[in-house]
């Protein structure tokens, strides 16, 4: 049995505290978190927690059911990444000098799909949107390439590629709770 990357679908009332209740829960069982995103759900009062790490299918059943346990969340679930639709972004701050030195820098930000954001003497950022794979593609050419100075990149985001949203289907089921 090896260790998959499962993300997590996390739904709860928008209280202070939760976040800090669930990745509580991911300490306790020696797990860690690869990535999270927080944000306002399409539901009024509900928010999504998009969290992602390396574990055991068993093990990452038992986080589920642990994180769904807490009172103010409404419901959990985990997932593989073909049953998703996935997105991450990423900036990358590399050498102006580098770059121009350099033109197969270039053709590398252009192949990726990547946009300059700003070009000064210094440092050009440059971001990329994509798969988890394309980010982090993009980090490895340009670091080989010994021009970054920094990067920086966001937790996913991620919706199922189910026809109807989980949340709004658990809540249409329990409306009498």
């Amino acid at each position: 049995m090896e260790k998959k990357l499962y993300t997590l679908l996390v739904y709860s009332e928008n209280v202070p505290g939760i976040l800090s209740q669930v990745s509580a829960v991911f300490t306790r069982q020696q797990v860690n978190i690869e990535s999270i995103n927080a944000s306002a759900f399409s539901v009024s009062g509900i928010h999504k927690y998009t969290i992602t790490a390396w574990s055991y299918e068993e093990e990452i059943k038992k986080i589920t059911k642990l994180i769904e346990r807490k009172i103010d969340v409404v419901k959990a679930d985990y997932y593989l990444d073909d049953e998703l639709f996935i997105h991450e972004i990423a900036i990358y701050k590399i050498a102006t000098p580098a770059l121009m030195a350099n033109p197969e820098v270039s053709r590398v930000i252009r192949r990726s799909g990547a946009r300059m954001l700003e070009v000064n003497p210094t440092y050009t950022t440059v971001q990329v949107a994509g798969l988890t794979d394309d980010v982090q593609d993009l980090y490895n050419k340009l670091n080989a390439f010994g021009c970054l100075l920094q990067y920086s990149r966001s937790g996913r985001v991620a919706v199922t590629r189910s026809t109807e949203e989980p949340l709004a289907e658990f809540l249409h089921k329990n409306k009498d709770i």
